[in-house]
């Protein structure tokens, strides 16, 4: 089985703010991304930035058989959410944006606003023939917006300051999944298939990212990777060591690789993972275009910004 997270890139029909401009443009972006979707072939696939639901159904109804969808219906203010594309049907188990009760609003602006939800929901499914219990999210970007639609700082004190604010948002938004996923694993991830995957807007020991891992100690590669103990039930283990060096990276930022998409998976799950990568299976290094701080430059792009990451299971 492949398992694996794509982040489409502004999925929408044609004729909006945000999507391409014609029909021509969006023909050539949906056979772009169903083009890598029929080549890495997914058993599920958790997708995000999809603008439109309809987009999502036009990409399903180009690929090969037929696929089930399942969407957040917790869209941002730009309309996108995550959701999944599944071979086999899938049961919703949660769509939330909530922040645990302790965890109090945080900061996003110079006005002194603050939020106490995620800007774009989380949801986790259940593939019914599994059971394999998957959660997929998108977190708060660390590319910064300004006040005024600005993509440029006015000084550098703004750029430090909205650069935590985004910091905030992500760090409480990876608490609040991480809660998520504890629901799903209860307590028994030596005996439960779960998976954590999508867009967390930062790498591998990013702060934000080891929230979501559990009790440290036992990651792969690391001298307790292969003894069980007690943390064993509630851990989530980042796949990303187990990708070829020259293939670990996702996106491209102003020149710089970086691996902002991952997919993390429970003690039963991580010891049957046969092979994990980005892009295409046995094509080596994903050609990404290099992206940098304004998102509206890629408007009607064809294909992604950014490469799939996916993971093999074996039985």
């Amino acid at each position: 089985m492949l398992l694996g997270t794509w982040n489409l890139e502004n999925l929408y029909r044609p004729g909006g703010p945000y999507g391409p401009k014609d029909e021509a443009a969006y023909g050539a972006k949906l056979a772009a991304l169903a083009a890598v979707i029929t080549e890495l072939d997914p058993a599920l696939l958790g997708v995000q930035e999809v603008g439109d639901p309809e987009a999502l159904k036009d990409l399903a109804g180009m690929l090969d058989d037929d696929w089930h969808l399942a969407l957040s219906e917790h869209p941002d203010s730009r309309g996108i959410r995550v959701g999944f594309l599944s071979r086999t049907a899938v049961t919703v188990l949660a769509d939330t944006t909530a922040f645990p009760a302790e965890l109090r609003p945080v900061q996003v602006d110079d006005s002194g606003v603050t939020v106490a939800r995620a800007g774009r929901g989380f949801l986790a499914v259940e593939v019914e023939d599994g059971p394999l219990r998957v959660a997929v999210c998108h977190l708060k970007s660390k590319l910064l917006s300004y006040p005024n639609g600005r993509f440029q700082p006015r000084d550098e004190g703004e750029r430090a300051r909205y650069g935590a604010y985004a910091l905030y948002r992500r760090a409480a938004e990876a608490t609040a999944l991480r809660a998520l996923a504890d629901e799903l694993l209860d307590g028994d991830g030596q005996g439960r298939d779960v998976a954590v995957l999508g867009d967390l807007n930062d790498e591998v020991q990013a702060a934000t990212t080891q929230i979501l891992l559990g009790p440290p100690g036992s990651e792969i590669g690391t001298p307790g990777y292969e003894k069980a103990d007690k943390g064993d039930t509630t851990r989530l283990w980042d796949v990303a060591p187990l990708i070829p060096p020259g293939q670990r990276y996702s996106r491209v930022n102003s020149g710089r690789r970086e691996l902002i998409d991952h997919v993390l998976v429970s003690h039963r799950l991580v010891h049957r993972v046969t092979a994990a990568g980005t892009g295409l299976p046995g094509e080596g290094p994903p050609g990404l275009p290099s992206v940098g701080p304004d998102p509206a430059q890629r408007r009607g792009a064809p294909g992604s910004d950014h490469a799939p990451v996916w993971v093999r299971i074996g039985g």
